[in-house]
């Protein structure tokens, strides 16, 4: 598959937890990070999403927002 988001995070599915019409996976990166998607159901259930298995964060956004405390 080719994708032009360049912001392409390899990693390993440590969790899914499915709510009523919205799932949250999380994805281990590397190095102590974990990245969390909020995502569909069925998208979950399109892309057979299991803990253990390999998957890519992709990360897509117009706007980057800094704050300071």
């Amino acid at each position: 598959m080719k994708i032009s988001a360049r912001n392409q995070l390899k990693g390993t599915v440590v969790d899914v937890v499915k709510g009523a019409t919205t799932s949250h996976v999380r994805i281990d990166i590397g190095g102590g990070v974990v990245v969390t998607a909020a995502i569909t159901n069925e998208a979950v259930d399109d892309l057979h999403l299991a803990k253990g298995q390999p998957a890519i964060a992709v990360i897509k956004s117009s706007d980057v927002l800094v704050a300071i405390d």
